[in-house]
């Protein structure tokens, strides 16, 4: 039986799954940032994109799943988030989308499938729609395009723990490591402010994206994603259930299945 860690006490305490030992890490500097990758295991290439104030290291629980059914699985520390640095400049989901592309080249990726998780999310949605030919199809968990799509903030004892995990491993991980707040206050200033996009827009994508909403989550509201996956040509719908906005660390099981099972669609293709 899986164990669920629905109240995040174990992440605040000890963190996701360590990453496995890899020799294919290192960094690109592009843009002005040193850009954090390391990849494990062979086959069609997943890029896994964290959410906002997190890192790659949270994707410890999807990494061996992705491995041990036949995929690349490959972890992108966003710009300014836990190994990677940034610039003066504002964060924004085009700059960060930007960064993804650098590391892609780098590692001669023509095109991968992207698991987005909140930012990373809207990341991969940004690069669905201004780099088609890079991207094989978009698991979008968690996160909203407009700023109509989100509800109003509230500091639950999940969400305090897990600002809590964030706060340690920023500290440890980041070339700035006494910098949180004002990393929280960057990062924060964008998603207040983006993104932006109009149904129009939304329209325009031609790639497979399935959007996924959790039960219980803290952030999106349910209406929102059944929005964009109207909005979106040939989009699917997917609600875990039992779960919140950390699903991925909350039930990985649960979570895996899904994107397994999304993976497996596109590559039916």
């Amino acid at each position: 039986m899986e164990t669920h860690d629905d109240d995040l006490k174990n992440f605040e305490a000890h963190g996701a799954a360590p990453l496995q030992v890899t020799s294919d890490q290192g960094y690109v500097e592009h843009d002005g940032a040193r850009i954090w990758y390391a990849s494990y295991g062979a086959g069609a290439p997943v890029i896994l994109l964290h959410g906002g104030l997190g890192h790659g290291g949270n994707w410890g629980y999807q990494i061996p799943a992705l491995i041990s059914s036949g995929y690349r699985a490959v972890v992108i520390d966003s710009r300014g988030h836990g190994r990677s640095t940034r610039d003066s400049r504002p964060y924004t989901y085009e700059l960060m989308a930007s960064d993804i592309v650098a590391v892609m080249d780098v590692l001669h990726l023509q095109k991968a499938a992207f698991v987005g998780w909140s930012d990373g999310a809207c990341i991969a949605l940004v690069l669905a729609s201004k780099t088609p030919d890079r991207v094989d199809g978009v698991f979008f968990f968690g996160c909203n395009m407009d700023p109509s799509g989100t509800k109003e903030f509230v500091f639950t004892p999940v969400v305090e723990r897990c600002f809590s995990r964030h706060s340690k491993d920023y500290a440890e991980l980041s070339a700035t490591p006494d910098a949180f707040q004002a990393f929280v206050d960057a990062v924060s200033l964008m998603m207040g402010t983006e993104p932006n996009y109009t149904a129009e827009d939304l329209a325009a994508i031609r790639v497979p994206v399935t959007i996924v909403q959790s039960e219980h989550d803290e952030f999106i509201k349910p209406e929102h994603a059944e929005y964009l996956a109207r909005s979106i040509p040939g989009a699917a719908l997917i609600t875990l259930p039992g779960v919140s906005h950390f699903a991925p660390l909350q039930r990985p099981k649960l979570f895996n299945n899904a994107v397994l099972a999304f993976l497996k669609g596109i590559n039916q293709r």
